[in-house]
């Protein structure tokens, strides 16, 4: 019966995909902490705010340069979004259609990221455009928030969607990545605050976040192993070599996971940057390993 399910053949997807996996995650996540820390506005939150908003432009440019290189014909990405067929002019959006559905999500959190990156700038001093401040109001952000939380857990839902094992086998994929891409964006905005004086005061209030959205992705990765074991297709993703994979993955949990069960959630600003340079990139690494380990293993 399984073979029966599973008749679909591997995307045979490249980095490209991989990489903006890792990319929407961060760019999402960081948008969606950048706007509750400014809706909290507690002692430096507004700088940390600003640094989420930077996080999360620069992805929202380079993801659809690697979905439309993974097409094979870059230049025909635009079919995705405007209806190309004679007689039929128009905007092509299909509402039941995944793909479609994230294409137009990509492009409308795109425009979002820019103006409050934007935004970011002109209230650093940056640049002169009081337009956009106008804009990027606390509505603004939270309308961008969930776009940046779709955006981020998108990918996820788009694999179990498809006919393929494991991604077809599990409803925790959208969930485990929301969570992921949430606790790498809180250590890369951790990792940044170092940068910034003003924003040290919210490095302890990111860092417990961190904590949180690491426990979450780890109950999320039990409900995943959990689902695979019932449909027999754990050995696909959970084997060899994708099992080193699976052991950076973890490995990117044990700081926040040390750090809830020693230290709580109550940390300050002062203590979270005491913390090794190592942590949040063994974080970001982890997110990185999670999607590697899902995308390629069931391409083999």
């Amino acid at each position: 019966m399984d073979d029966v399910q599973h008749f679909a053949g591997p995307p045979d997807w490249l980095w490209y995909i991989l990489a903006y996996f890792f990319l929407a995650g961060l760019s999402g996540g960081s948008y969606v902490l950048a706007t509750l820390l400014r809706l909290r506005n507690a002692p430096g939150d507004e700088p940390t705010a600003r640094i989420g908003y930077y996080i999360a432009f620069p992805p929202m440019l380079i993801a659809p340069l690697l979905l439309a290189l993974d097409l094979g014909q870059p230049w025909r990405f635009w079919h995705m979004l405007v209806n190309t067929t004679p007689g039929h002019p128009g905007l092509n959006f299909t509402y039941w259609s995944p793909m479609s559905i994230g294409s137009w999500a990509l492009v409308v959190f795109g425009a979002i990221t820019t103006v409050s990156f934007a935004a970011s700038l002109v209230r650093d001093g940056k640049l002169r455009l009081p337009l956009v401040t106008w804009l990027d109001n606390r509505a603004f952000n939270v309308l961008g928030s969930l776009f940046g939380l779709f955006i981020a857990g998108y990918t996820g839902v788009l694999l179990s969607v498809s006919n393929q094992p494991v991604w077809s086998d599990t409803w925790a994929l959208g969930g485990l990545f929301l969570a992921s891409g949430l606790a790498g964006s809180a250590a890369l905005m951790v990792l940044l605050t170092r940068f910034r004086p003003e924003a040290r005061p919210s490095a302890g209030a990111l860092s417990v976040s961190e904590r949180l959205y690491a426990l979450l992705e780890l109950a999320l990765i039990v409900v995943f192993a959990v689902t695979l074991f019932a449909a027999g297709t754990q050995g696909i993703v959970f084997g060899l070599p994708w099992l080193v994979l699976w052991l950076v993955v973890l490995a990117g949990l044990v700081p926040g996971l040390y750090g809830l069960f020693t230290e709580g959630v109550s940390v300050n600003g002062a203590a979270a940057l005491r913390h090794s340079l190592v942590v949040p990139l063994l974080v970001l690494a982890g997110v990185l390993a999670l999607r590697a380990a899902v995308i390629f293993s069931v391409q083999v």
